[in-house]
């Protein structure tokens, strides 16, 4: 399976990309493979009740750590689309 990618130019309110970028990045995610998780589900929820982790959350330091390894170690991770890939293999079907 190949995939295609092109350059797409969408406005954004700034303060909701700035929040949908913090919020992707708690999982270990780019603005855009987040995005493009989000556009390729087959139903899109919009009554999806997603809140970031905020400083006072007791999951906060587990996010920040994790972000942290990320960044420090970005070849222990793969990104949405390689993984994605490895799931259409028939080694994981």
């Amino acid at each position: 399976m190949t995939i295609n990618k092109i350059r797409t130019n969408v406005y954004l309110d700034k303060n909701l990309k700035d929040q949908a970028k913090e919020f992707f990045k708690i999982y270990g995610l780019s603005l855009s493979d987040g995005l493009n998780f989000l556009l390729k589900k087959k139903e899109l929820d919009f009554d999806m009740k997603i809140e970031p982790i905020l400083p006072n959350d007791s999951d906060y330091k587990i996010a920040k750590n994790a972000y942290k390894n990320y960044k420090e170690h970005p070849e222990d991770y793969v990104d949405f689309d390689k993984w994605k890939k490895k799931l259409n293999t028939k080694k994981y079907k």
